[in-house]
């Protein structure tokens, strides 16, 4: 046992491949600024379970985008059918238990990814008003006050967010990013690269399924936004602004793009888009990857001085 816990010592990618699942200290800021703001800010849980439900559906994009080097336009329709799913079932009384519907809703966004996965990857109206359940038999959803809606959502992303992070360090995770940075040679060693890329997209859609029943649920109403270009341009948006491949980038992109756009709205109601499109030019022609590349390459440059 010695000699081979010395020989590990000696191969510092080794020792990079034990410790890359554990969780640094530093992770644990997102969750504490999350219910910071549940008490700081009561006034905008609103506004907060929005951002919560825009994280975790940046988070399943990026699952598929920023680890498999899956390039899709058409992650709205998993999320649309996520949230069409929880509202045309509570709409007609048929389920409005939260929770078990958050499950039907991944299990209609499964089978959608994976028909649709396996053919892609081989090659205005409607609006419903939604009487939810309360949760666990006892908290309302108020749509006065989104105490619970907050709560729900930020467990919801927490218990996705861990799923993912699990995956994204495993076996099979190093493998998709292998695929994104190499398929040929990934073809060459004998993985099963179609159906590896055919289980994250899948994984990819149930996850968005949640984030779209998520926000059918916290809003208590659906309509044919969820599933429209503009939902599926956000999001990239969100990931091209945070980084993707980087497990965090969903958290700091969809932030950046929420706020922004709700401040931008504010002082320009008629061309807000025009701010986010100017952050966006610059993100791509000076960030290597996003806020988080321009992060990265700060904190490098002040760790190459302190050497100096």
């Amino acid at each position: 046992m010695t000699a081979l816990t010395g020989e590990l010592a000696r191969h510092s990618a080794a020792q990079a491949l034990i410790a890359r699942h554990r969780l640094r200290p530093w992770e644990t800021l997102p969750w504490i600024i999350a219910v910071a703001g549940y008490v700081a800010f009561p006034d905008y849980l609103g506004f907060g379970t929005e951002l919560l439900v825009a994280i975790l559906f940046a988070l399943s994009l990026d699952l598929a985008l920023g680890y498999a080097g899956i390039i899709t336009l058409g992650h709205a329709a998993f999320f649309g059918a996520g949230a069409y799913t929880v509202g045309m079932l509570a709409y007609h009384g048929i389920w409005t238990e939260p929770i078990s519907g958050l499950l039907l809703a991944a299990a209609v966004a499964v089978i959608i990814g994976l028909g649709s996965g396996l053919v892609l990857l081989r090659t205005s109206g409607l609006t419903f008003l939604l009487p939810i359940a309360p949760l666990l038999g006892r908290f309302e959803f108020d749509p006065l006050y989104s105490n619970t809606q907050y709560l729900y959502a930020l467990l919801v992303l927490f218990v996705c967010f861990a799923f993912v992070r699990t995956l994204i360090y495993s076996p099979f995770g190093q493998s998709l990013t292998g695929i994104r940075e190499n398929i040929l040679r990934m073809h060459a060693v004998g993985s099963p690269v179609r159906a590896r890329l055919v289980t994250c997209y899948t994984l990819s859609a149930a996850i968005a399924g949640i984030a779209g029943g998520l926000w059918a649920q916290t809003s208590a109403y659906v309509n044919l936004s969820a599933l429209g270009l503009d939902r599926a341009a956000a999001v990239l948006i969100m990931l091209i602004l945070g980084g993707y491949g980087r497990l965090y980038g969903a958290f700091v992109g969809a932030t950046a793009y929420m706020v922004l756009s709700h401040f931008l709205a504010r002082i320009y109601p008629t061309a807000w888009q025009l701010g986010l499109g100017l952050l966006l030019v610059g993100i791509a022609l000076f960030a290597k990857n996003g806020i988080l590349g321009i992060a990265e390459a700060l904190l490098q440059r002040w760790r190459s001085r302190r050497k100096d």
